[in-house]
């Protein structure tokens, strides 16, 4: 059996360990980054009812490149709106801010005004197979349609790993898909070397998966909004924590000197919100990155899609449907907690990133975080 095969069934053996890896591991906040905003329970995109998230990570080999062989670092991410078990799709939107990106079903978002499946994200060269995946996986799982038919255009998005991965060894599989699908769940994300994350780059340290999120005061509605970023942009001299030049404080061993590479977005709610107002919220996703040292280069697929879970059965095929929705001069607040929550899921990413050595032993290190916590404090921006 294939080593990276051998890897994706320990992922399943190992699940419960990883899950409270995930709630011990530092994060931006416990570092003293200072961020505004009120969190939910889990700082996290699952702190929308519903919402679960799953990874594959695929990690083997090391040494010389052998197109095939590795080394492997890549793997898959799965987005859940309204759990596994569901059919119901959700209110949907998406942006490109810059578009040299892919994903995948979102002519029919863009007209339809509505999600239904999954979100996965993966590298660069593994969309289709990902996205077959899930058609297959939806096929053995599901059910079909409000009208009855067998059909499904699923929405798959992609950064490139190609500094630290075989990328052209096309090592994710179908199987790899359908543990990130099963094994999704609510609760603690994991952040970092994860899934669909495991060999990015974020600001020439070592990127991932990140995930954040907020809650509105009771007299704003009481919503939540989450966050989940697989990034992998960005150029050292710009990365910016709390308003800090931390890229520039820390200059040591960049990886490659140029903003390449992408990050891909996504922003759940239960805010009962339609197409329209979700496309608005999608477009403030590039405020939250412009904090962080963004400028979104040309080589970037800086891509977003958000969803609401409020108006559940709104994609019946018969009769009247009833809905609700915020008043567009309420929307503020959903706008603030959606540029707050981008902006901290970041820096999460890259506080629990780790050290990887990939393809031709490229090293990209972490984000140290002695130092950080050295130049916030030079800058009085230490929280603790």
């Amino acid at each position: 059996m294939p080593l990276n095969r051998i890897l994706s069934i320990a992922t399943v053996a190992f699940s419960l360990t990883v899950i409270t890896a995930a709630q011990t591991k530092p994060r931006a906040r416990d570092l003293g980054v200072p961020f505004d905003g009120t969190t939910g329970q889990y700082n996290a995109i699952t702190d929308v009812k519903g919402v679960e998230v799953g990874n594959t990570t695929l990690i083997s080999g090391e040494g010389k490149l052998v197109i095939g062989k590795g080394p492997v670092r890549t793997g898959v991410t799965a987005i859940h709106s309204r759990g596994k078990a569901s059919n119901d799709a959700v209110f949907a939107a998406w942006f490109t801010l810059n578009g040299n990106g892919e994903m995948t079903g979102t002519t029919w978002v863009n007209d339809s005004g509505f999600l239904n499946g999954p979100i996965m994200i993966t590298n660069t060269h593994s969309v289709g197979v990902v996205r077959d995946a899930v058609i297959a996986w939806k096929v053995k799982h599901g059910t079909p349609d409000m009208e009855g038919y067998w059909w499904s255009l699923p929405v798959v998005a992609e950064t490139w790993d190609g500094w630290l991965n075989d990328i052209n060894g096309f090592h994710v599989k179908p199987e790899d898909a359908w543990h990130a699908l099963d094994t999704a769940r609510s609760g603690p994300v994991e952040e970092g070397n994860v899934g669909g994350g495991t060999g990015m780059i974020c600001n020439e340290f070592k990127g991932g998966i990140g995930t954040s999120s907020r809650v509105l005061d009771a007299k704003e509605g009481g919503y939540t909004v989450g966050v989940l970023v697989q990034c992998n942009y960005g150029r050292r001299d710009q990365l910016r924590i709390a308003g800090v030049p931390v890229g520039k404080e820390i200059p040591e061993h960049p990886a490659y000197g140029s903003d390449t590479g992408s990050i891909i977005v996504i922003v759940a709610t239960d805010a009962p919100l339609i197409p329209t107002q979700l496309k608005r919220v999608a477009r403030k996703v590039s405020l939250g990155l412009g904090r962080d040292g963004s400028y979104s280069g040309d080589g970037s697929g800086d891509i977003f899609l958000a969803f609401s879970t409020a108006n559940p059965g709104a994609d019946g095929s018969h009769g009247l449907h009833h809905l609700t929705m915020l008043p567009n001069d309420s929307l503020d607040p959903i706008f603030l907690a959606t540029v707050q929550a981008t902006e901290e899921a970041v820096i999460n990413a890259m506080v629990a990133a780790e050290t990887m050595k990939g393809i031709d032993d490229h090293v990209v290190i972490a984000l140290p975080h002695d130092r950080l916590r050295e130049v916030l404090k030079k800058y009085n921006r230490l929280a603790k």
